[in-house]
């Protein structure tokens, strides 16, 4: 059947006006609109002219599935084509990256804060992966609220409280980005250092503050507050004697303190000066020669100590367990043991308490001494006298 004049000419002036074909490029970014999405692979409608596929693989870290959708427009790069199957191969983390690289120059040029989150850890610092880009956020860079502070700066420890943040949300500045996204720096200090600075030129001594207690070590708890961290020293944790700060808080715990030192960057914090001093509730309570009862907290070699109000540790010397030779103290009194006892030293300012336990209990009474038999004293033997032997007599012959 031969075609119509009016048929050829329609369909030449149809060929005329539609779309010229063009043939997506290998790494070309193109836009196209999802069809369907099915075991997390998405078919892509290319201008209605071609079909591509996009594996899972090839998704990305930063996309989240649920929320694409059919009709959604996406953009994607072209890794190829499947002759058999007519599709073309796509990308969609690959054009993200792309995207995420120029977006990252633009937040470092205008110092724009931003949200990422750590994939892995190093004893370095923390790794973040963004659809392939690799980034870095250096330990030193890190606020004091996650800084790792480890005991003797123990590597093994160290890598531990770093990848216990893996999956923490860290609001960053990008410090250092080059054009083929090699060295991508992040610095977490950076983004909080205009609250630091501000809190830094309002503080004083005397403030009392919430802080979050960020690191415990032998000799102090350190505490983060509005980007500054300060320490709360070991003697500045309680009126009584601290051996194991842990005892007191715990990393992550909220605590109040008071600022009593700055020195630059360098602040000085306290806990118990939150409470009057023990010692003067104690001088007001009791005075010398009062009787106190406590718990026994702890035996010595050479005494027991009696835990008083406000953590105060009174101590109650060997001499002063009883009026008896003392061997072993446990065998008078025992550890939680709750006791009476007399004040026989107390000096509140020089913080000394000096207890007894003898002086509450009644002196044993001398026994009488035997009087001695006058008359026996005055008939008292004299020792017998020497007997001389020949040899001596006849020396004295011979004299």
């Amino acid at each position: 059947m031969v075609a119509k004049k009016d048929d050829l000419a329609l369909f030449e002036e149809l060929f005329e006006k539609s779309p010229e074909i063009k043939y997506p490029k290998i790494g070309e970014i193109i836009s196209g609109t999802i069809e369907k999405i099915e075991k997390k692979n998405i078919l892509v409608n290319v201008n209605n002219q071609f079909s591509g596929l996009v594996i899972s693989k090839e998704l990305g870290n930063t996309v989240d599935l649920d929320e694409l959708k059919p009709g959604q427009s996406i953009d994607v790069m072209v890794l190829g084509d499947s002759v058999e199957k007519g599709l073309l191969i796509l990308s969609l983390k690959r054009a993200n990256q792309i995207k995420s690289l120029s977006n990252l120059g633009k937040y470092f040029e205008g110092g724009d804060i931003i949200t990422v989150k750590p994939t892995e850890a190093n004893k370095w610092g923390l790794l973040v992966d963004i659809d392939g880009l690799k980034g870095f956020i250096p330990v030193s860079q890190l606020t004091p609220l996650h800084y790792p502070r480890v005991e003797g700066a123990d590597p093994a420890k160290i890598l531990e409280h770093l990848e216990g943040l893996i999956g923490t949300p860290f609001k960053v500045k990008v410090i250092n980005v080059d054009e083929a996204g090699k060295k991508i720096i992040f610095s977490e200090k950076a983004a909080i250092e205009n609250t630091r600075s501000k809190a830094l030129e309002t503080l004083k001594e005397g403030d009392i503050i919430e802080g979050v207690v960020s690191g415990i070590l032998t000799y102090g708890l350190f505490v983060t507050f509005d980007g500054l961290e300060g320490l709360v020293h070991v003697s500045e944790i309680d009126w009584g004697h601290v051996n194991n700060p842990n005892k007191f808080a715990k990393v992550g715990q909220k605590v109040k303190v008071k600022v009593i030192g700055l020195d630059s960057d360098k602040i000085s914090l306290s806990i118990k000066r939150l409470q009057e001093n023990p010692w003067d509730v104690l001088a007001r309570e009791y005075k010398l020669g009062d009787t106190i009862t406590a718990p026994i907290s702890r035996i010595s070699q050479f005494g027991a100590f009696m835990e008083l109000a406000g953590g105060i540790q009174g101590l109650i010397h060997l001499s002063e367990i009883s009026h008896g030779v003392v061997k072993d103290i446990r065998d008078y009194v025992k550890v939680g043991q709750e006791v009476k006892a007399k004040i026989i030293n107390f000096d509140p300012k020089k913080k000394r308490i000096g207890l007894s336990l003898k002086a509450l209990q009644e002196a044993p009474k001398e026994a009488p001494k035997k009087e001695e038999n006058k008359e026996e004293v005055k008939e008292e033997k004299k020792a017998p006298a020497k007997k001389t032997t020949k040899k001596e007599e006849k020396v004295e012959e011979t004299k």
